[in-house]
């Protein structure tokens, strides 16, 4: 749980908000929200559909893409 809180933080940070709970109070209405690679060694961030899971991260190459609402267990 803890690498996860550390990708959502950063996640948080790229985006430009103050604080994880700002980020996922913004996001909870959008039908898309920021995403982050959840693999270790990568940090590649956009924007996917709220209840992503499996997102394709353009810089590894791997379906390891989560929604920032999947991440803190929103969804």
């Amino acid at each position: 749980m803890e690498k996860m809180m550390s990708k959502i933080e950063t996640l948080a940070n790229y985006y430009g908000f103050l604080s994880v709970m700002e980020m996922l109070e913004a996001s909870m209405f959008d039908s898309v929200v920021p995403a982050i690679c959840t693999n270790p060694d990568c940090d590649y961030t956009t924007e996917m559909e709220p209840d992503q899971t499996r997102g394709w991260c353009e810089s590894c190459e791997t379906n390891t893409v989560k929604s920032c609402l999947v991440l803190a267990e929103v969804i």
